[in-house]
């Protein structure tokens, strides 16, 4: 089978990586892709926002699957566009996508549906705004209304936080057209988690656990970021708590996905805070999440072209789900600067150096050659520093290095979150070692990232 996914960061990473596994696949391609994915597929250089060129490639070398890996593509309708010259697509629909492209239609969604979540009210001017500042009290929750590349949440502590927040959103629209609503959330206390779904028109069937980070310091402190490292399975998961959520959750979603007419194929994210008084749904995406995909893929033991496959045909149902019983542990190294103004460019070393069992999967890099001509001009180069093929069994296949190639062009970050250095153990405690041993061996000026991905930040906790 011939597939496509479309996108260039961890997530679809992570995912070509896992397909790359399977014996059904014959050709994968990746647009535009990266550095790293390069060792694992073919790099096309469209960009995942142009939805014609894409649409274009797809049809012209015949795909048998398109993968739509991020949520601004699904937003412009990239799966009607597909499925219109009769490509068969894994992700949500452009009706589908406004449960992420609009938090005010997913949260309209969840009070008709009785779905537990934050109070909420929205706001269409920033004096309005101004006004009814602490609405729910403090912390204050305020939300852009549509994407903004996972940073157009602020919870202000303050009186003088929320004014800046709402100068910042809806005066110098620091997020553009995305504010021109914001929404106003109560404030939910507990322990945040995840869980991904894959849905078809009959079924919803939840992966296994994972929980992220998104604050850019340690004890969740600073700006929200894309997020900084997850790990799976949630620490706070159990038997009751998962029975919840699907009684609770995951089974009026569905009810109402069928009332309303949203024919949702492809994955659900739920973004989850836990509290006193059970789960309540912060946030949903369309799509897998980012890094949560990074530790929940290398769990499956399915053959996740097998269950792409399933999900586009209707047929999820037919599939059992089947799992690693050993955690994984993400740790994020972004830019200096992110989620600000970084710079771009620097000069990645240490990708030869970690463990063999290391996952590392890149976000944000390209070669340093591919300046001009983007990444796709170094497939080839990359298929030859592996013996003249993709290498599709190696374990750190993920790092896309090329050991013992003196003529390797340097790796170069190019993205505010540049590498997701996943490790696997038999606990939770020994992915976390191994993960952060290997995470120093990578450097590049201005690399940080957090030091508490897997602990849960309670005030207990040190």
């Amino acid at each position: 089978m011939k597939v496509l996914i479309v996108g260039g960061g961890g997530r679809e990473h992570a995912i070509a990586w896992k397909l790359r596994q399977s014996p059904k696949l014959t050709e994968l391609y990746c647009a535009p892709g990266n550095a790293g994915i390069a060792s694992v597929a073919e790099c096309v250089n469209i960009e995942a926002e142009d939805v014609d060129g894409i649409t274009a490639f797809a049809a012209e070398k015949g795909m048998d699957l398109v993968v739509i890996g991020p949520e601004v593509p699904l937003a412009m309708g990239l799966t009607d566009m597909l499925q219109a010259k009769g490509v068969r697509v894994f992700g949500p629909n452009k009706s589908c996508a406004r449960l992420e492209a609009s938090k005010s239609f997913t949260k309209a969604f969840l009070e008709r549906h009785h779905i537990p979540t934050a109070r909420c009210k929205e706001f269409y001017d920033k004096e309005d705004l101004l006004e009814h500042i602490g609405q729910f009290g403090f912390p204050m929750v305020l939300k852009a209304d549509g994407l903004a590349a996972g940073k157009g949440v602020v919870i202000a502590m303050n009186a003088a936080e929320a004014e800046k927040a709402i100068e910042d959103m809806m005066g110098k629209r620091v997020f553009g057209a995305a504010a021109d609503t914001v929404l106003v959330e109560e404030y939910l206390e507990g322990v945040e988690a995840s869980m991904l779904c894959f849905v078809d028109g009959s079924t919803i069937t939840p992966m296994e656990s994972a929980q992220d980070y998104k604050r850019i310091l340690d004890g969740d402190q600073g700006p929200n970021t894309g997020g900084m490292g997850s790990y799976s399975p949630s620490l706070i998961f159990s038997e009751e708590l998962e029975d919840q959520i699907r009684e609770r959750i995951l089974a009026p979603v569905y009810e109402g996905f069928k009332a309303d007419g949203l024919d949702f194929r492809g994955v659900l994210f739920v973004g989850l805070m836990i509290t006193e008084e059970g789960p309540k749904v912060i946030e949903f995406n369309n799509r897998f999440g980012d890094p949560e995909t990074q530790v929940v893929l290398p769990r499956l033991k399915n053959d996740l072209l097998e269950i792409f496959m399933a999900v586009t045909r209707d047929r999820l149902a037919e599939h059992t789900l089947r799992w690693s019983s050993e955690s994984a542990v993400c740790v994020v190294l972004a830019s200096g600067g992110y989620p600000g103004i970084y710079e771009k460019g620097r000069v990645i070393s240490g990708l030869d150096d970690v463990d063999e069992d290391i996952l590392v999967f890149h976000a944000g890099t390209r070669f340093e050659s591919a300046r001009d001509s983007g990444v796709g001009a170094e497939v080839e180069f990359v298929r030859a520093a592996n013996g003249g093929e993709t290498d599709s069994t190696a374990t750190n296949g993920a790092a896309g290095t090329t050991a013992g190639v003196s003529c390797a062009p340097p790796v170069v970050t190019a993205g505010g979150r540049v590498l997701g250095v996943t490790a696997l153990g038999a606990t939770q405690a020994e992915a976390r070692e191994k993960a952060y041993k290997n995470a120093e061996k990578i450097h590049f000026e201005g690399a940080h990232f957090r030091y508490d991905i897997g602990r849960l930040n309670r005030p207990a906790e040190s």
